[in-house]
């Protein structure tokens, strides 16, 4: 039996609805409905369900628009819809991945990075302005601790030939003599040049800074992911001393008995909230954000995005145990007299757990692009249906990046998740691996049969109720890029992308191109040539590169 196209909840038309009208009365009211409308040349069919009036489409019409919305949108279908046409275009400043330099990239990143980079997909693709900056940590003590550690340890060829392992090994082995008196001294004396603009100190200090920022670029491009702005916590040194100016001119900066400034966030002002800005010592904190400490550096670098960009909203991506730090922030913000701190927004996620590759513990975010790269290749390579790929490594990564990607994008952001190398990789079922498998056999449909022209399309030949379920779902896509743009969760995206892939699949074993008469044929490769467009479009937009062979 079909599915209706639309369905009308009688219920909610209707005064008092749900409270007091029992069942039978709706079902009743739905029938006497249902016969009082009249089909016409878009409904051709109206009946009563439980409560609902069910509406068909005329079935050629649904065919027809679909198709020619499709292919005249090209990669803007779904985002042209009018659901859009009330939403105001914005600037959107985007937060994300902000590793520390010379500490291990770890997995919270790759999440922050992939997540962030859907955000900033989906904005611009709405039409909105983006701008996407990397905030790193580059300053504070631990520089201290590692330009004392390179002075011992560091050797300029491995600097320049893999600073990331190279600084994270120096750092590792200096912290083990961190608690000796002497290298406490020297790593403070160490930031203290730093902080007082010593040339030599800070060209050892660009020099970390810049060669991790160039293999991070590297890394990033085998992410598919950019960033318009590499900002650092070392650009508001200056500017953390007029915060803290603003704070105590306002009357907000207060001292505790032991000397540690802080803000009372408290609704009463009796300090049971406070969030602490300052040591006692003086210095300004620098940023640990898991323990509510609010850096000057974190103000500064939004009182100065907001007026180098001017943006309308600004978000945040890291993970959720960051929450009440970016409270704090935005609560600081207001406090301040900064009213735009409302639209600040900090979009959180979860905790990846047991991901590790064959060599045990994860360190690096390039292991795990090695690591994910390999194993599809073994998967590929032991497959009898893949084909001698010409650039087969290639294909691997991106195959493998689509598995990391789905697998992390299905649930909601929030909750943590059990990663699975094996379940990531699968060929069939819900995975990033089915959704570049479909991509490459409708791609190769195309290919060998020549590309579809929808001018000569009969429509007629497009009736089973296989074709009318891909066609229904392909009609429903710009309503999840809008829920997926009200709550910025890509699992909304997702589902839709594998619901559309175990159709199209269907499709393709029940609807074949090869050997139907030409009308029929061009109709199908016309139908699947739009399914194919639709779910590239949805792929780029949660950052993966669709393959075509496979």
């Amino acid at each position: 039996r079909h599915v209706a196209d639309f369905q009308l909840c009688i219920a909610s038309v209707i005064e008092n609805g749900s409270s007091d009208c029992l069942a039978q009365d709706l079902h009743l009211q739905a029938q006497q409905l249902a016969e009082r409308l009249k089909c016409d040349s878009v409904v051709s069919e109206i009946s009563a369900g439980p409560g609902t009036v069910n509406f068909t489409i005329n079935r050629e019409l649904l065919a027809k628009t679909v198709l020619q919305q499709v292919w005249k949108d090209g990669s803007e279908y779904g985002v042209k819809s009018e659901l859009f046409s009330a939403v105001p275009r914005q600037k959107a400043v985007i937060e994300f991945s902000s590793p520390n330099i010379a500490k291990k990239f770890h997995i919270g990143h790759l999440r922050s990075t992939i997540v962030g980079n859907f955000i900033a997909n989906l904005k611009a693709a709405l039409g909105h302005e983006v701008v996407r900056i990397n905030y790193l940590g580059d300053w504070g003590m631990q520089f201290g601790l590692l330009g004392v550690g390179f002075q011992s340890f560091g050797n300029q060829e491995k600097l320049k030939s893999s600073p990331l392992q190279h600084l994270f090994e120096v750092y590792v082995q200096i912290n083990k003599a961190a608690e000796d008196e002497n290298t406490k001294k020297l790593a403070k004396d160490f930031f203290r040049k730093l902080e007082e603009h010593d040339e030599q100190t800070l060209s050892i200090w660009k020099q970390f800074r810049d060669l991790s920022i160039e293999e991070y670029i590297r890394i990033y491009k085998r992410l598919g992911v950019h960033f318009d702005e590499y900002s650092g916590e070392s650009f508001y040194q200056e500017k953390a001393q007029e915060v803290l100016k603003m704070l105590e001119d306002k009357g907000l900066l207060q001292k505790t008995i032991k000397g540690t400034g802080v803000v009372d966030l408290s609704e009463k002002k009796d300090l049971s909230t406070v969030s602490t800005v300052m040591r006692s010592d003086g210095t300004s904190l620098y940023i640990t954000r898991q323990f509510l400490i609010i850096s000057f550096r974190d103000l500064a670098a939004a009182i100065d995005r907001m007026n180098k960009h001017s943006w309308d909203t600004m978000i945040y991506v890291t993970d959720k145990s960051q929450s009440n730090h970016f409270q704090h922030l935005f609560q600081i913000l207001k406090l301040m007299g900064y009213d735009w701190a409302e639209r600040c927004q900090h979009v959180s996620f979860g905790l990846i757990q047991g991901m590790k590759t064959r060599r045990g513990e994860v360190i690096f975010l390039e292991d795990v692009l090695n690591e994910v790269r390999s194993r599809m290749l073994q998967n590929m390579t032991s497959t009898k249906t893949t084909k001698a790929l010409q650039d087969a490594v290639e294909t691997a990564e991106k195959v493998g990046l689509a598995a990391l990607i789905i697998q992390d994008f299905r649930g909601l952001l929030s909750s943590d998740y059990q990663f699975s190398w094996d379940r990531a990789l699968q060929s069939r079922g819900d995975t990033g691996v089915f959704l570049q498998y479909t991509h490459a056999r409708l791609r190769s449909l195309e290919q060998m049969h020549g590309n579809a022209e929808l001018t000569d399309v009969n429509v007629a030949c497009l009736l089973e109720p296989d074709a009318i379920s891909v066609l229904q779902h392909l009609l429903r896509y710009d309503e999840v890029l809008y829920r997926s743009s009200q709550d910025l969760q890509p699992k909304h995206i997702v589902s839709y992308l594998l619901t559309l892939s175990h159709l199209a699949a269907v499709a393709h074993k029940t609807l074949p191109v090869k050997g139907s008469a030409p009308d029929v044929a061009q109709a199908r490769l016309c139908l699947f040539h739009a399914a194919r467009s639709v779910l590239a479009n949805g792929m780029k937009l949660l950052g993966i590169t669709p393959v075509t062979q496979m």
